[in-house]
């Protein structure tokens, strides 16, 4: 705790992605994004999921009636209106997700360049900054929603590294490999930046034989990608986003904050 981390030479942009469900996307994005932010890096948080749980846990208004991530990709709105500061945590801002979501992925589907609309709005937001001589992001993580239309397209051509939250269980491989099917065809395609840089083991429960089996697993097949750090199975993770906290401000002594400081650390030094 409290310890600086570097400044990376230019803004980092990160996807959160698995198209499996409940994988821990939305807790690891938001918890990594306070972490960083809490070491004194400049952080935005872009909800791209129509259920707005990472708008929630940052303590981010998002009924209806707020100008939002929809109104930025639909309605050309710049990002810079919608993004609001997160109370609890200095130098983190959150771009929120409202209902309207829900629908953006048939709409986005008449629009000129499409998959390319996120990107642009990023873009012009750290133009905007620099114009009005704010510090520039360190990093951007963007939350995607668990399936693999448009706005997770969209997710992955405005970014430049993909961070992949593992579950620590059976299942969690099987999706995988859909998913760097999906990430090939994007780099093939769309966004030849794009790089599988981390991926993070969530739900680890040590007492169990299958989760150190997972984990043993996925290091194999991606030695350089696993953090070391690995995020427990924690009461506390789940508790927080009730509180519309993140476990960094709700808990900051439990096993889960520590872990996730430790890989955003991890990730920082990389």
């Amino acid at each position: 705790m409290g310890r600086k981390l570097p400044r990376p030479e230019k803004t980092r942009i990160f996807t959160v992605s698995n198209q499996k469900g409940g994988v821990g996307k939305t807790t690891t994005t938001v918890n990594i994004a306070a972490a960083l932010a809490t070491a004194g890096l400049n952080v935005l948080v872009i909800d791209i999921d129509p259920q707005g749980n990472a708008s929630t846990a940052l303590g981010i208004e998002h009924h209806a009636d707020v100008d939002s991530i929809y109104d930025v990709l639909i309605n050309d709105v710049a990002l810079a209106d919608v993004v609001a500061p997160c109370p609890d945590i200095g130098n983190l801002i959150c771009a929120p997700a409202t209902i309207h979501l829900a629908g953006a992925e048939i709409e986005l589907v008449s629009l000129v360049a499409r998959e390319q609309r996120l990107r642009r709005a990023i873009d012009v937001y750290a133009k905007t900054r620099e114009k009005n001589g704010e510090e520039r992001l360190d990093y951007i993580f963007i939350d995607c929603p668990p399936s693999l239309g448009l706005l997770t397209v969209n997710a992955f051509c405005a970014a430049s590294e993909v961070l992949i939250p593992i579950q620590c269980e059976y299942y969690a491989l099987e999706g995988l490999s859909q998913l760097l099917k999906n990430i090939e065809m994007i780099q093939k395609h769309l966004n030849a930046d794009l790089v599988v840089s981390t991926i993070l083991l969530t739900m680890y429960d040590g007492r169990t034989n299958l989760a150190a089996q997972v984990a043993a697993e996925v290091r194999q097949h991606f030695p350089e990608q696993v953090l070391s750090a690995v995020v427990p199975r924690s009461v506390r993770i789940s508790e927080a986003p009730s509180y519309q906290q993140t476990v960094m401000t709700y808990d900051p002594s439990s096993s889960g904050a520590l872990s996730y400081l430790e890989a955003a650390a991890e990730i920082a030094e990389r």
